[in-house]
């Protein structure tokens, strides 16, 4: 059975003096945002504003961390725990250049051969990572605790 997500923005203004507000979403977890396009553009503190590359990136870590975890417990070695992070780089005038992917592991019975083959294949097939493939470049870095 699909599941359907939604956000809505509310956004006043031009791009580059206007701002947003994420004013809703499906869930309710993620509680009203405020984004703007210094917050999106400008490598500084944002004031508690976030971007849509931040959401990516979050939504990236999370979905690969879930297919990593699937695959490794397919093979019979669940993890203990999987700390995950994506970063995405955003060109002003080129959009999304870069993700970067990096992932530290405790899985009992995995060497690092192994973590690493778990996790390109999760690289490569979580949906989110799937959504993406437009994205000139995706890296991987993963290894055991």
């Amino acid at each position: 059975m699909a599941t359907d997500r939604k956000a809505t923005v509310t956004w006043n203004g031009s791009l580059m003096d206007g701002s947003g507000t994420i004013t809703s979403t499906t869930t309710g977890a993620i509680g009203e945002q405020a984004v703007s396009w210094p917050a999106r553009s400008e490598d500084q503190q944002s004031g508690g504003q976030t971007s849509p590359e931040e959401l990516i990136a979050a939504a990236h870590a999370a979905c690969f961390a879930m297919a990593l975890s699937h695959g490794l417990a397919q093979a019979g070695n669940a993890a203990e725990e999987l700390k995950t992070s994506a970063t995405v780089s955003f060109q002003p005038g080129e959009g999304i250049t870069k993700i970067g992917l990096t992932v530290e592991g405790r899985v009992p019975g995995v060497d690092e051969e192994g973590f690493r083959h778990a996790a390109e294949g999760a690289k490569n097939n979580c949906p989110v990572s799937k959504a993406l493939a437009g994205v000139p470049e995706i890296t991987l870095e993963a290894r055991l605790a």
